[in-house]
């Protein structure tokens, strides 16, 4: 007997899964749970994936379905981990609970190097591991450092097209092959979730504005953040568009709805903003945006990449700079976003759905930022990234680096050694600030 353990957080990674059963990507199986894990800060107060409208059609390519903050209670599954010695029972203890006897057990995972997905792999040592990504991060490089044990057993790594000729960095420093979803399959899958949206309000190709909320994340302060969902309303009717409809992520305050709807009044702008937790493929699907602006969600690599959408991106230039450390795994996503898509503010390079870096040039910075970011992960990366420097590096491409990080790897860009008191030195870095917020002012 062979079960397969199939362990999502998210309703659209349910979508990816179904979508590569559908597909024929998972060989037969006796039998299938979905493991569902809520990572919500507070999960007791937050509803899981299966409660969320559309799940029903696609609870049907399951044979159970399994709470995994449930069977570990009281522990948080983003925060707990099996120690090494209690292994054993801990799998004695799931195949216990979850009825899987003597069976064979084969694994599909989100994020492989956190947990729950590690702490999931571990314990049921020597299972194979099938790793799938519905986002961005996959393109960027493995966060951590894996126990060999737990690496060696992937066997591939599962992910949508959302960059179509763009390679994945996850996993690579053991060889796992990438292996891409059928793009027609997960359109057709997201199509059955249409009727989720049957609550929504009857709105005809609106502005349709993304929210993250990047402050709980400490990237951007709330008053930051606030003023980037303003900046995008701003942008959306400067190009024109009076109807805008505004998706909040679902933990983000009521407060920052409130900022836009006095921005809407003075612009005459007609704002919609969504209290009802659909995806945003759906409004895709019910809506046919006139334009989807974000910041760097992946959601508008999905509009773009999977229904054909105008795009536009705003604030990520601020992010590349505010994200710290610069390994920082949201980094390759907003590298990714802000080479590719138009700015909002630049009107021609959105009309035209001009493309700032074609995917050969792109693929190339991916890869020098993977390295700078995990060098010790991906040390056969470091000749190519030198390579790439030297010939590369501009005012323009600069941005994607920092000077500190470049001079710590000795690479193409850094500082001279002569130099390199500099960064370390009180007196010049208070007067690099204050030439910095100078030039800031000016530019307001």
């Amino acid at each position: 007997m062979t079960t397969q353990i199939f362990q999502a957080s998210t309703l659209y990674g349910v979508a990816t899964l179904a979508t590569a059963l559908d597909s024929g990507c998972f060989r037969p199986a006796d039998r299938r749970i979905l493991l569902v894990c809520n990572n919500a800060t507070t999960p007791e107060t937050t509803p899981g994936l299966d409660e969320m409208p559309g799940f029903e059609r696609l609870r049907e390519r399951f044979d159970n379905v399994l709470s995994y903050n449930e069977t570990i209670f009281p522990f948080h599954p983003g925060g707990w981990s099996p120690r090494q010695d209690d292994l054993p029972l801990w799998e004695r203890f799931l195949r216990h609970e979850w009825q899987l006897g003597d069976d064979d057990v084969e694994l599909a995972v989100e994020s492989i190097q956190v947990n729950p997905s590690l702490g999931i792999a571990q314990i049921f040592t020597g299972a194979p591991v099938t790793v799938y990504a519905d986002g961005l991060m996959s393109y960027g490089p493995t966060r951590n450092k894996i126990d060999p044990l737990v690496g060696t057993r992937v066997d591939r790594v599962l992910h949508l097209d959302l960059v179509p000729g763009l390679k994945p960095l996850l996993l690579t420093e053991f060889g796992v092959p990438a292996e891409i979803v059928p793009t027609p399959a997960i359109t057709k899958v997201l199509a059955e979730l249409v009727a989720s949206g049957d609550a929504l309000p009857e709105i005809e190709e609106p502005a349709l504005l993304l929210g993250q909320y990047l402050s709980a994340l400490g990237i951007l302060s709330d008053d930051e953040e606030e003023d980037l969902h303003v900046r995008m309303l701003k942008g959306a009717a400067g190009l024109g568009h009076d109807k805008v409809v505004f998706k909040p992520h679902p933990s983000a305050p009521a407060r920052f709805t409130r900022s836009l709807e006095k921005e809407a009044e003075k612009l005459g702008v007609e704002l919609t903003v969504l209290d009802t937790p659909v995806l945003a493929e759906v409004l895709y699907q019910r809506m046919r945006p006139a334009l989807v602006v974000g910041c760097f969600s992946t959601a508008l690599l999905t509009a773009s990449a999977l229904y054909g959408l105008p795009v536009a991106q705003v604030g990520t230039e601020l992010l590349l700079e505010r994200l710290t450390p610069y390994e920082n795994s949201n980094r390759v996503p907003v590298t990714i976003v802000h080479a590719l898509l138009p700015e909002l503010g630049d009107r021609t390079a959105v009309t035209e759905q001009r493309r700032s870096m074609d995917v050969g040039a792109l693929g190339a910075l991916v890869r020098a930022v993977g390295f700078a970011m995990q060098p010790k992960i991906l040390p056969g990366l470091r000749e190519e990234t030198e390579r790439y420097l030297s010939k590369n590096l501009s005012e323009r491409t600069l941005r994607y680096f920092k000077r500190k990080r470049l001079t710590s790897l000795a690479l193409p860009g850094g500082l001279p050694a002569q130099l390199s008191f500099i960064p370390r030195n009180a007196t010049v870095r208070r007067m690099a600030r204050k030439a910095r917020n100078l030039r800031r002012a000016v530019r307001r």
